[in-house]
């Protein structure tokens, strides 16, 4: 089979399309063969050892300290199942599926266990946009549910909304009843409005931090701010939620949390099968939507690390793979 293949940690052109081996799946796992993928930052700072601050010493020691443990990247995918494991019973042959992994989506053919972070496909999307949904949308829904417990009528500001992460923070923020205001760049102000901020601050001509006190929580996606510069934003009991932290946020989370008053938090995300499902079932009921940057074959996925690289991108990043990609609704 094909995949995105790198050896060694470095730039965009270290990542060659490869012949390697189909894998093999066990009794508890499928095989899909995967029709879009995408390339998200998670991708990109692996593949590049881009571990922010102090966090790179524990980021190589995780995927692998000399050379990438793990060559084939790729997170997020959509598909169909052409194997199914003897003691598999959620799945059936030739189902349509999209889903979270740890890695290995940058392929023709990707091993996942069936009680992991994979569902049915949405039926009204297709690959393409299946595959631009779970590392944004889970994100979001852990941070904002789980991590922030945020609530109706909660005022909640989303710094970097037009991303990734964000384009789905501030759906979901709505969606739980909170007033949205989303950070964004002038290109980006009308798609930012149309996902149901309530408010939109163009950072190149207004300074989103003005306003003191108003807000129950600025929810970071992209380490643009700091707990110093947004607490003057927050009111008083406020949380600043990064995405993205290392030693300094960790310390300030563990300091605040001993007071009363404004506070920074911090946590991970858990990428579940439940949860998938619950964003499958809001895709299904158009209370959430896909965005999408671009579109790039797997022939051309170094392209695809380039723009995500940029730190400019609005969305997600598709990577296509194989010819039954497509962004009709068919379930292939």
């Amino acid at each position: 089979m094909k995949a995105a293949v790198y050896d060694k940690y470095g730039p965009a052109e270290v990542v060659e399309i490869r012949d390697v081996a189909r894998p093999e799946i066990g009794d508890r796992q499928v095989l899909v063969q995967t029709f879009a993928t995408s390339v998200t930052t998670a991708d990109w700072r692996i593949r590049a050892s881009a571990f922010p601050g102090a966090m790179w010493l524990p980021g190589r020691l995780m995927f692998g300290l000399l050379r990438p443990r793990n060559r084939v990247l790729g997170m997020e995918f959509a598909g169909r199942v052409v194997s199914v494991g003897e003691k598999v019973t959620r799945f059936r042959m030739g189902e349509a599926v999209f889903g979270f992994a740890s890695s290995g989506a940058h392929a023709e053919y990707l091993a996942m266990a069936a009680d992991g972070a994979i569902a049915a496909k949405p039926a009204s999307l297709g690959h393409d946009e299946a595959a631009a949904v779970p590392f944004g949308a889970l994100s979001a829904l852990v941070f904002l549910r789980d991590i922030a417990k945020v609530r109706p009528g909660q005022k909640v500001l989303v710094l970097g909304a037009s991303g990734g992460v964000g384009a789905y923070a501030v759906q979901l923020a709505r969606h739980f009843g909170a007033s949205v205001t989303g950070v964004t760049s002038t290109d980006n102000v009308d798609l930012v409005r149309s996902l149901g901020a309530e408010r939109v601050v163009d950072y190149k001509k207004e300074d989103y931090l003005a306003d003191e006190g108003p807000y129950d929580l600025i929810l970071d996606t992209a380490g643009i701010s700091t707990f110093r510069h947004a607490k003057r934003a927050l009111n008083a009991k406020g949380v600043f939620l990064p995405i993205e932290f290392g030693p300094r946020e960790i310390m300030q989370a563990l300091f605040t949390s001993c007071r009363r008053g404004k506070r920074v938090v911090v946590g991970i995300s858990n990428d579940t099968r439940e949860d998938l499902a619950i964003v499958g079932d809001l895709l299904e009921r158009g209370e959430i939507r896909p965005v999408i940057d671009s579109t790039y074959p797997l022939e051309r996925i170094a392209d695809a690390y380039r723009r995500v690289e940029s730190r400019h991108k609005t969305g997600s990043v598709v990577v296509t793979v194989g010819s039954a990609t497509s962004a009709s609704s068919s379930a292939a």
